[in-house]
């Protein structure tokens, strides 16, 4: 999702030098592999957005996979892009590297300030470890490497599995599929009280390139849209955009993750960016991508 959205976003801008792989193409968790694409590819820039994501169940259910791969991506593109003599790097980090009970909004200097959210814990230290690699290198050998920390991101090409995708696109999902069938009710994990803030994939990206082009500092920067809204609120404003008309219950046996995840986005501001796309139709231009890739596969 978020590959794919830079790659628009540096298209839109005339850019044409642009060098990708899926990761059907090139296995980012092998070390030799990766040695060899930078070896042949020669790339200045490195917008290092790759991962294995996954939503709360994902996280806490595939915990060595999570902290093993994402360790491993970013170790050999960092360390490859050093080896040849990359202009500039971003690393693309998660809002789960805050501690779960820091103060909100959050702001960059609560890093490492407190216990993680245990469910998605692996995760985010493999995020942590990213973006130290990426300090350590500008400290030792110079390196202009840079990180940013985006909120909760939907989109175009997102992820819409049943268990193990993020919050929005798993109900954009369940709202549908419930209307598909004529179903009573949706119940949805949790209370629905945690606040989420959510961020359009190209709305990242916009901000993405213009930090790419604008910022070099050490420390890195949010990327969000300073406001954020209940799972509940959330669910009734995806159901209004899909058209359900049954009702919505929640599962309280089930977690609910971190209480409250707002991104202080004071910084980026003060850069000069901020977003364009409003919640209501980002979703709606996510559920028509969703709609598209249903299609496509029936």
């Amino acid at each position: 999702m978020v590959g794919s959205a830079i790659y628009r976003k540096l298209t839109e801008l005339g850019y044409s030098n642009i060098v990708t792989r899926t990761s059907q193409e090139l296995d980012l968790r092998n070390q030799q592999a990766v040695a060899d694409f930078f070896n042949e590819e020669k790339p200045d820039y490195v917008f290092l957005a790759a991962a294995k994501v996954g939503g709360i169940m994902a996280n806490n259910t595939y915990r060595a996979d999570f902290i093993y791969e994402n360790m491993a991506i970013q170790n050999n593109v960092i360390k490859s892009s050093y080896d040849n003599e990359v202009t500039k790097l971003m690393f693309l980090g998660s809002s789960c590297i805050y501690p779960k009970m820091a103060p909100q909004p959050l702001n960059e200097d609560l890093l490492l300030t407190g216990t993680l959210e245990p469910t998605n814990e692996p995760y985010a230290i493999a995020k942590i470890a990213g973006i130290k690699m990426a300090e350590a290198f500008r400290d030792q050998y110079g390196c202009n490497y840079i990180s940013v920390m985006p909120t909760n991101l939907y989109g175009i090409n997102d992820n819409y599995h049943p268990q193990n995708s993020h919050v929005l696109p798993a109900l954009i999902r369940r709202f549908h599929e419930a209307k598909v069938n004529n179903l009573d009710e949706v119940v949805i994990w949790g209370t629905g009280t945690p606040l989420r803030e959510f961020l359009f994939s190209d709305d990242l990206a916009d901000a993405c390139v213009f930090l790419m082009n604008s910022y070099n500092e050490k420390q890195f920067v949010n990327i969000g849209i300073g406001e954020d809204l209940s799972i509940k609120d959330l669910a009734e404003l995806i159901k209004d955009v899909i058209g359900y008309t049954g009702k919505i219950s929640f599962d309280t046996s089930k977690p609910d993750g971190t209480p409250r995840k707002l991104m202080d986005v004071s910084k980026l501001h003060a850069l000069g960016w901020k977003h364009k796309t409003n919640l209501r139709e980002g979703i709606k231009l996510a559920y028509e991508d969703f709609l598209s890739k249903e299609e496509a596969t029936s």
